[in-house]
Parts: C-alpha cells; structure tokens; sequence
C-alpha cells in the first residue's frame, strides 16, 4: 500500500515548472546568509532521502513478513543537519527518530546497516540482530534503546569522563575536545528521567566542572497520540539559568545546520551544556501499527505534509538552481530502488536462530567475569594499615584505598560519599587520600549517579558509585535494567559499561531504621541478565569481593552490584560479647565469582545462607549442636549467578537443606535457591524460611516481620527430626 506522504512527494515535485537558472558551486552558499554550502546541502538531502525510503522498506518489509521495526524518522530528517555540525568522534546517543542523524554519520553504509536491523539479522554491525538501534562503534554512536530519555543520565556521565579522563591522567574512548551529543523528543522531555538528566548537566556546569553536552530535543509536538502543549518546550528550555538555549525550524535543514553549528561551537569552546530545540514534524505516524486518524483529523495529517523536510530541501534546491525537478526525481526513485533492492537482499539472511545464538554475548561476558578473579592481593598497594583483624565497613575502606592505589581510572562518587565518609564511615579518609577528583560527592540523585557511572564506563573509567540505601535503587532501577545491563547485549559486547555499585543493604539495623533504610527487597535486581550480585557478610569476604567486583568490571565491562548488609558494617562479636569472632583479616586473595564458602562439617543439616542470615545461621549452629544437630552453613556470597556446583555438593552431604533467607518470602532469594536445587535432582528434604511480606516498620516493630534466630532454629529441629 502507498504511503500518502510519498504520493505526495512525487506528485507536488512533478508540479513544479522547470526553470533555467545557473546552477551554483558547490562551495557557494544553498542560500544567502546560511554557512550551508550547495555541496553540503547535497550530501543531507542524499542522507534524508535514504532516511525516508528507509522508513518506506521497514513497511515494505513488514508487509511481508520479514521487517520487524516500523518506528521511522519520517518528518525528522532535518536532524541530519546536526550530524553534519558535530564531528564524527563526536560521542552520540540517539533519539529512535534520528535516522537522518545516522545516515549522515554513516553515508551510504547506513542504509544496508538499518535494513539489517529492521530484519534482525545477523550480520547487522551492532547488535547482531538483537535489536533494532541506531549504534556503530567506529562511528562513535553508543546504541540505545531508549524511548523515555533513559539514556540522558549516561549522556552526562559521557561529557563528564572527557574532561576527568585527562585529569585522572587516564584513556578516555573520545577526544579531549569532544562533544557529547544526545537526542530526545520532545514527550520525552518531561519524563523525570530528562528532567533529572538535565539538572544533573547544570548543577555539575554550575559548579565549574566541564559538561560539554548537547542535548537535541526534536519537538514534534505529539508523544503517540497526546499532544504537546504549543510552546511548551521553548517555555521551559529557553530561559532555564545555566542552559544556552537555540532553535531552528527542523523541516528547513539550512536553518537547522546553522543552529546546530552555533550550538555546537557553542559547547565546544564552553565546555558548558546547551540545548537544541528542532521543531519537527512527525509524519506516517507513531509506527506502521499507529491507525493515526483514531486522534488526528485528515485536515490535520494532510496539514503536515508541506512541513515535510525531504520536500522543502528539494525546493531549496530546485529554487537554487542546483537540481531540476527530474533530477529530483530521479534520485529520490534512485535512491528508493537501491534500498528495496538492498531490502530484498538482507531480508533473506540468517537470523539468530537459538537461545545460545541469542544469549553468546552474556555467556561471553560471564567467562570474562568468571576468569578476572584477582588470584591474590598480596602484592596489591595497601592503605598501611597493620593486619589486625578488622569489621565488615574497615575492610571494604582498605579495599577501596586499594582499587584506588591499583587502577588510577577508578572513582568513587555518590551521595555523602567523599568529606563526611559515607553515612557510615565506609568511604572516611578516602578522598583526603587522593583528591576530590577521584572521590566525590553527588546530587542527591539515583538516576544521576547511576547515569555518570553508565557513562564513565563506556568512556574508559572504573565507575563505583553508591547508593545510599537498598530502597534508593528502586527510585533510578531503569538505569541498571534497561540501560547498563542491555549495553553489552545490544552492541554486541562492542561497547561495555564497567561499574560497581555498592549500596548499603538489608535490615537489622539498630536506632535507626524503618522502610527506606532497613529495606530487604532485591527482586527487582536478581532477574537481570548479565548483572553479577555480590553479598558479602564477613569482612574478608567483604574485600575479597570488592577486589573481584572491580578487577572483573575491568576486564570484563561488567556490572556489579554489591549488597553490603548495615547491620554487619561495625559487628565485632559472634557468639558472645567481646569475642570478637566477627573481625577477621584482611584477605589475601580475591573470592571467585559464583564460589561459596563453608563453615564447619556437620552431616545433619546443610544451612543455605547470606548476609545478615550468615550470622544468625552460625549461631543456631552452635545451638543446634547442643541438642546433638550437627550442621555446616553455607554462605552464598554471590546471588546472581548463584554458586550452584558448591550448594549443590553441600546439600548432598546432609540430605537436608534449610534455606535461611532475610529477603521476603515472595520474590525473594530463596525462591530460586530452591528452584535451582530441585532443577539439578536434588531429592533430599527441604525447607526455607524467611521475611515476611511486609515493609519493614521503625524501631522493634521490625522484628515481627523481620527473619529471626528462633524461627532458623525451630525450623532446623523440624527438618532434621521430624
């Protein structure tokens, strides 16, 4: 079926009377006062107009069955104008409609490499046929699957690490005088991801550091089917302190080409952020399966088609004498032959055609993280101090003295983090250590702190950021799911975002508690693939791993998160008061991702724990053993991916497996302890027991929903007597 727009291309071209006017050269301006040049206009009308058939194939292919993706860039095209103001190592992360962006960027290369996305094939050059994105690694696009303005955080965090970079004295992926170029629409612009992201540009540029950031709003005025509100975008972007705001009429690309030029310069020498306001127009719709008169009128629809930018360029140039209508023409057919005739071709390629197939970048990514282990840390640089037994919250500190002393690209950043230590004192000494280059404080932002972690990463630095609670996370989650765990999928592990997020966690925690600081939710984590859960609960444990977690985000651009129990941080005692038996040594070694470790022998009981549940777990051991229950506990340490081979040696030895879980009974740990135990035949008896399905209340009320020691007991006695 023939899209109406097209229709209307050729048929308002056809109209036009040829004119015999000198056609001017190609250095010579399209127009008077505009720095784009005729040869220049040519090269962004050859990008729209493959932009514009591109999105012509997509329903071509999908009306075959053979094309998957039919969001196009239609109405858009006029963001090639800005590709062409930036340079090609310019780092870019784009807009689902910034076709025309792509196309400039990538010349005639990019029609094959759209059309093999539109098939998901696999021989498409970033994501293998995994998705469809606009992304090339030698072109410098980090692919995005962003329809939300997800990927604003990692934007800022990649104009930070340009200039970091060069004050660490360290590699950065982007040339010092980079740019950061990021685009949205503007629905997007109010999703509190953008605003969040926005702010974050300016507080940090407030305060002198470098934020060479362009953000490109391409403002056609509807988000699916709800309208923007006219003059919505000027009126919040135009006048906000701190951001250079320009404009440009997004159907006109000479108008466009010299604001992007303006803004572009602007942010370069600046080093500040600006914003790009491109008044577009959307046209064929939402996407192929968008029945758009169920909201616009045909007034409407038809209304738009003269502000399409591929018709008002060709004016230009027909107006200019630099094309004739038939030359017009001419390419546009040519250009529409040649991307069927390339439709054709890429949609008889193989596609992945196994869940292995499907799932080689996270297995590649998981051997990485698997082989990066430190084998031992003995050589590693220490912070000085003597080799006396330590807490939990002092061997995480040296640890980090050392991630710092051993990889000059780590950082450390978040909320509270750098003068005050951490809420805790976790982090105290470090940044009087170093600088406050290295160690430093954030706004009070989970999205942001998590974006400037995305976007270090994928710039060449070891992002470790902190969250201050467990409960925070779930406010920026997206961050991790939809943003730092797709990246080495969606490329094809050509970009990686190495990071280690540590974050307080769990409950137990005396005097100060309640919900948001004593949470023991990690459901909305434990399901993403390729994301490594360290849980660590004794101190050498608690530095062994952060040693792995940063080694293994080095080599392997993984990202980890550290679950690091509160309760735990300053426990000395096990069993008795003053008896110390919770300090231990700093490590020697690294802990092997996915390895458990034992304590004690018994041959009654196997305890399956973790965190906070290693230590009561222990204690109800030693009970246990009074009343003639031999036990040996488990502690876990690591909760995706769990230590199968050693839960599942260790829960023969018994034939009886209690799973001691802090987290809730529903979505919690446990669930797939168990899952995983009977999955691999295990056929001895088992039982778990854990929180209650409740938020956790303030002060002891907690301990009635709270996992306890006497309920671990009773349940141990059940198991083995019953």
């Amino acid at each position: 079926m023939a899209e109406p727009i097209d229709e209307y291309f050729t048929a308002t071209i056809s109209a036009i009377s040829e004119s015999a006017r000198p056609r001017p050269g190609d250095d010579l301006p399209v127009r008077d006062g505009s720095s784009l040049t005729v040869g220049g206009c040519l090269t962004l009308f050859d990008a729209a107009l493959g932009s514009r058939h591109l999105d012509l194939a997509a329903r071509y292919l999908r009306a075959q069955g053979k094309g998957y993706y039919t969001i196009g860039s239609s109405g858009h095209e006029g963001n090639s104008a800005v590709a062409a103001a930036l340079r090609p190592t310019d780092p870019a992360l784009l807009h689902y409609r910034s076709g025309g962006f792509y196309m400039a960027r990538a010349g005639v290369d990019g029609l094959r490499d759209v059309l093999l996305g539109l098939v998901a094939a696999t021989d498409e050059p970033i994501a293998g046929g995994r998705h469809k994105v606009f992304g090339r690694h030698d072109l410098h696009i980090i692919p995005q699957t962003s329809t939300i303005a997800s990927h604003l955080p990692r934007a800022v965090g990649v104009a930070f690490s340009i200039a970091r970079a060069k004050k660490l004295g360290v590699a950065c992926a982007w040339p010092e005088d980079a740019i950061t170029v990021c685009s949205f629409g503007d629905a997007s612009a109010n999703h509190s991801t953008a605003v969040g992201a926005i702010n974050a540009a300016l507080h940090a540029a407030y305060q002198g550091v470098p934020m060479p950031l362009l953000f490109v709003c391409e403002d056609n005025g509807i988000g699916i089917s709800v309208p923007t509100p006219r003059g919505w975008i000027e009126q919040m972007f135009s006048s906000r302190a701190g951001l250079a705001y320009f404009a440009a009429d997004g159907s006109d690309l000479a108008d466009t080409f010299d604001a992007a030029t303006a803004a572009a310069e602007w942010v370069r020498t600046r080093r500040r952020p600006a914003f790009l306001h491109v008044r577009t127009v959307r046209l064929m719709g939402h996407a192929g399966s968008d029945y758009e008169p169920a909201y616009r009128s045909a007034a409407e629809i038809a209304a738009s088609y003269d502000r399409d930018p591929v018709l008002r360029t060709a004016r230009v140039l027909i107006d200019s004498g630099v094309l004739t209508p038939a030359e017009v023409l001419s390419r546009y057919e040519a250009m529409r032959a040649k991307v069927i005739g390339l439709a054709d071709e890429v949609s008889e390629l193989p596609q992945l055609d196994s869940a292995q197939a499907v799932m080689e970048p996270l297995r590649a990514a998981h051997d990485e993280v698997v082989a990066a282990a430190p084998v031992s840390l003995v050589a590693s640089v220490r912070s000085g101090e003597a080799d006396a037994p330590i807490t939990v919250a002092a061997a995480i500190n040296r640890a980090l003295h050392d991630i710092l002393d051993r990889y000059p690209e780590a950082m450390i950043f978040g909320e509270d983090v750098a003068r005050k230590g951490g809420v805790y004192g976790v982090t105290r000494g470090l940044q009087a250590a170093t600088s406050s280059a290295r160690v430093f404080d954030t706004l009070l932002d989970e999205q942001s702190i998590l974006g400037l972690a995305l976007g270090a990463g994928v710039s060449g630095l070891l992002p470790i950021p902190e969250i201050q609670y467990l409960a925070y996370f779930h406010n920026a989650a997206d961050q991790i799911r939809g943003e730092a765990a797709t990246l080495q999928f969606f490329s094809n592990r050509q970009y990686r975002n190495p990071m280690v997020v540590r974050m307080a966690a769990y409950g137990y925690q005396k005097g100060f508690g309640g919900h948001f600081h004593n949470d023991n939710s990690i459901a909305a984590m434990r399901d993403i693939p390729g994301v490594v859960i360290a849980s660590p609960a004794r101190p050498d444990d608690a530095a062994g791993m952060l040693h792995t977690c940063a080694a293994a985000a080095r080599e392997a651009g993984a990202v980890y998160i550290l679950l690091e129990p509160i309760a735990l941080y300053h426990t000395r005692d096990l069993y008795d008061d003053n008896d110390g038996g919770w300090l231990a040594a700093y490590p020697a070694s690294g802990v092997a991702v996915g390895r458990a470790r034992t304590y004690g022998e018994g041959t009654d009981l196997t305890i399956l724990t973790f965190g906070n549940g290693l230590r009561m777990s222990l204690r109800v051991a030693r009970r246990l053993a009074s009343v003639h229950i031999d036990a040996r506990v488990v502690d876990l340490r690591w909760l995706a991916p769990l230590p199968v081979e050693d839960m599942l040696r260790e829960a023969e030895v018994s034939g009886r497996v209690l799973i001691v879980d802090e987290t809730r009974e529903t979505g919690g740990v446990g669930e797939g302890v168990l899952a995983t135990l009977v999955k691999h035949g295990f056929a001895g008896r088992l039982d778990r027991v854990a929180s209650k399905d409740s938020f956790i209340p303030l002060g002891d009320a907690a301990l009635q929903v709270l996992l306890s020691e006497e309920t671990v007991e009773a349940a141990a006695i059940k198991l083995v007597r019953s």
